[in-house]
């Protein structure tokens, strides 16, 4: 498949997991694609394994600078830009009655804030035709005990892209959410063990978790034409998770 031939992408949380495995796909089909991230050493692994069309930049989504640095990359060595996956994400279980200020700023700073200006920045190299995809989570509609602001951060993002369809009529640059379920990246599988992964597909009426590559290949979809149609959507790949 080459439906994205000759095209240049951004994937913040590039390295491993999701945004890894989106990244595999685009260069498969034809992309020439940025990672973004904090660990150096999973960039630098990230990109041995994609080879020559991929590039990695280090930094947070969180640092304006780093974005700045990361754009100017893009800017120097491609001139533009017509695939943002704003991807960065984190969260962590804090039981209600235990949440902390650090707790909420450390989840918005990333989830939130760092896909406002992963996207903002963005907009200067883009031009009509455009994809901006933003991950969401079946989190952001179900909501998940002990994730007040995980899925709180992930509910904000459904209406970023709602909001931003909006603010970009008239440009031809489309934005839509990307909502995975429990998906079996290596950090899932280090932290639940296998019964833990058993339990979660459990919940699914598939029966099982997600593999990475299965986000991926609808990343690859909203990042192309055969979405052109398609702004301020959801497509939930959570094997019913949310929809039931």
């Amino acid at each position: 498949m080459t439906r994205l031939n000759g095209k240049t992408a951004v994937i913040t949380g590039g390295a491993t997991g999701i945004g890894f495995a989106a990244a595999k796909r685009f260069i498969e089909e034809g992309a020439f694609v940025f990672i973004f991230g904090r660990r150096q050493e999973a960039l630098d692994a990230a990109v041995a394994d994609l080879g020559p069309n991929a590039r990695a930049v280090k930094g947070s989504v969180s640092d304006e600078a780093d974005l700045d640095r990361l754009y100017a990359a893009v800017k120097t060595e491609r001139g533009t830009l017509d695939i943002v996956f704003a991807n960065a994400g984190t969260g962590s279980p804090v039981p209600l009655g235990q949440i902390t200020a650090k707790h909420i700023d450390e989840t918005f700073d990333t989830n939130v804030k760092g896909t406002i200006f992963t996207v903002q920045k963005a907009l200067q190299l883009m031009s009509p035709g455009g994809s901006i995809i933003l991950t969401g989570s079946s989190a952001g509609t179900t909501g998940a005990p002990g994730f007040t602001a995980y899925s709180a951060s992930k509910a904000a993002v459904r209406n970023l892209a709602k909001t931003w369809a909006e603010d970009l009529k008239g440009t031809g640059i489309r934005v839509n959410v990307l909502s995975p379920g429990a998906t079996a990246t290596e950090l899932a599988k280090e932290a639940l063990g296998e019964e833990g992964q058993k339990a979660y597909g459990a919940m699914t009426p598939l029966q099982r978790m997600a593999d990475p590559s299965e986000i991926g290949a609808a990343a690859a979809f909203l990042a192309s034409s055969d979405s052109s149609f398609m702004t301020a959507s959801e497509v939930a790949v959570d094997g019913g998770l949310a929809q039931l």
